[in-house]
């Protein structure tokens, strides 16, 4: 708008210029200027009205963000702990500030640029609100929730209300379409029309959402949908670029289906609205999809009245280790067969709170060791970040590990670091085994200590959903209790893998998860964990 009023003025300055000083000389000129006068007074009125318009924007925003941050800052982990609030905020400082930053810039402002210039380089970028949007994917598949359940924020334990418009279900279902995934771009275009028929205002044209959602209807191989979709986007844009050949083409399909069938009349289009359960959903890699899936929402755990008969609790004093005779720990059977134990109080919140303190400035994103060269790298069935901590940053550290050599009878001291991990929005470890199995003999050879021998998992906070540890092989979860650790074996006295222990840390639904892990190998154990004479010993 600065930019008309500087053109307003140069076309004044051009008017007045060639008569120069002699203006004055004619009224009849003169009334020229006043009705040029006139103009430029419009002009200004407009540029000002553009002006409060876009301070009353920033106002808005302003307002809108101050309450959201007060909300946020106040708790930061138990704000983030709501999968929405995390995905919108990926959204919000990777799309809608980059908004805000346009309209501001519409007239110089030096320091919100500068304060932008400085902090943008710790904004999530665009591969950050993909990972969020596919977050809440994936949450919706392992717990069976229906869109709207996130649309509207209906999550178990979630202590902060936070919904999806109808432009966020767009973009949701826009990015898995641009993904080629038909199966969630159906779920959340349809949600997004949904919302936009009860009445919720949008920038999102509805046509732009009847396009996408009637062509992802079509690749679920449902023509009778897609017509009926296309059908209503002709309705409301004759126009559209391609509702027309599009309802052509689906119309033929539908017509060469029927004489294929011999049929004459096509059957009347469902009329239900669109559930999880309309269309499958299609196979991935993971064999054990379902299974895993399952036991994170708590279904299948093969957990029998004989099996629970055999579980005990005792306090472990560590063969009467002196630092555990005074102050025995705890420990619960979780598992038979393998045989898996749950310690009580095995980290106090004192030192949780100071691992995690040592943990933070380090977090990075976790790694998976590559099975083919023994590299570490990022994999996307592991979603988490991940610190590794040695005894030298803090005492702290020492006695974690003293700690679990005396519960566990094992020597830690060819055992890997401690490594600390943080579940964010999604976070999950898919099923995995922990030991290197015979097709990958080099996964552990650079660190000269032998196999993976024995798991202890640290649970640093509770999670108010989800996270569970599961082991689909033989139907057994395990959830999160603050303080707490569970421990087992991968590898039989044999050497040979156990590969009933292969596991999963399912997704956070709600929550933040900490959990610190310790690797010990077999180095070390020759005496303490003598080798068995039989495979399976």
């Amino acid at each position: 708008m600065a930019t008309f009023l500087v053109l307003t003025l140069l076309t004044l300055s051009s008017f007045s210029s060639p008569v120069q000083a002699e203006i004055f000389t004619s009224i009849g000129q003169m009334t020229d200027l006043i009705f040029a006068e006139r103009e430029l007074v419009q002009s200004l009125k407009e540029y000002i009205e553009a002006e409060e318009l876009k301070l009353e924007a920033v106002k808005s925003w302003a307002n809108k963000l101050d309450m959201l941050t007060r909300a946020s800052t106040s708790d930061p982990e138990g704000f983030l702990a709501h999968p929405v609030n995390a995905y919108k905020l990926m959204k919000r400082l990777n799309t809608e500030w980059s908004e805000l930053e346009s309209l501001v810039l519409q007239d110089p402002s030096d320091g919100f640029i500068s304060n932008m210039s400085v902090h943008r380089q710790y904004f999530p970028d665009e591969e950050d609100e993909k990972g969020a949007a596919k977050a809440l994917m994936r949450l919706q598949d392992t717990y069976k929730l229906d869109s709207e359940s996130f649309s509207k924020g209906k999550l178990p334990g979630v202590r902060y209300n936070a919904q999806l418009t109808v432009d966020d279900c767009f973009d949701m279902g826009k990015l898995a379409y641009n993904e080629n995934d038909y199966y969630h771009s159906v779920l959340w275009m349809q949600q997004a029309l949904r919302q936009m028929d009860s009445g919720e205002d949008a920038k999102t044209p509805k046509a732009d959402i009847l396009d996408y959602l009637s062509y992802s209807v079509y690749q679920m191989g449902d023509l009778s949908r897609a017509i009926e979709l296309t059908r209503r986007l002709v309705a409301i844009d004759p126009s559209h670029q391609r509702a027309g050949g599009n309802l052509h083409y689906f119309e033929r399909l539908l017509s060469k289906e029927l004489r294929d069938l011999g049929r004459s009349q096509q059957e009347p289009a469902d009329e239900r609205p669109i559930q999880l359960d309309t269309y499958e959903r299609p196979k991935d890699y993971l064999p054990e999809r379902e299974v895993y899936e399952a036991l994170c929402r708590g279904e299948g755990v093969k957990m029998t009245s004989k099996r629970r008969s055999r579980l005990l609790c005792r306090y472990q004093d560590g063969n009467r280790n002196p630092r555990l005779l005074l102050k025995p720990m705890k420990e619960e059977d979780e598992w038979d067969s393998p045989h898996i134990v749950r310690f009580l109080e095995a980290l106090s919140d004192e030192e949780i709170k100071k691992i995690k303190e040592l943990a933070k400035p380090k977090l990075s994103r976790a790694t998976v060791r590559d099975p083919n060269t023994g590299v570490l790298t990022v994999a996307h069935y592991r979603v988490s970040k991940s610190a590794w901590l040695e005894e030298e940053d803090d005492p702290v550290i020492a006695r974690v590990n003293q700690r679990i050599e005396d519960v566990t009878g094992l020597s830690v001291n060819t055992a890997e670091l401690l490594q600390v991990a943080n579940y964010g929005v999604g976070g999950q470890y898919e099923p995995h085994y922990d030991f290197s199995r015979k097709d990958e003999p080099d996964a552990f050879k650079s660190l000269g200590t032998g196999n993976r021998v024995a798991t202890f998992l640290n649970y640093m906070s509770d999670v108010e959903a989800g996270g569970a540890t599961v082991f689909p092989d033989f139907g057994a979860a395990f959830w999160p209790r603050k303080g707490t650790a569970v421990f087992w074996y991968n590898l039989f006295k044999s050497g040979e893998g156990d590969y009933r222990t292969r596991h999963a840390a399912c997704p956070v639904l709600v929550g933040s998860k900490w959990v610190s892990n310790k690797w010990i190998h077999e180095r070390g154990q020759e005496f303490r964990r003598p080798c068995g004479l039989t495979e399976e010993d």
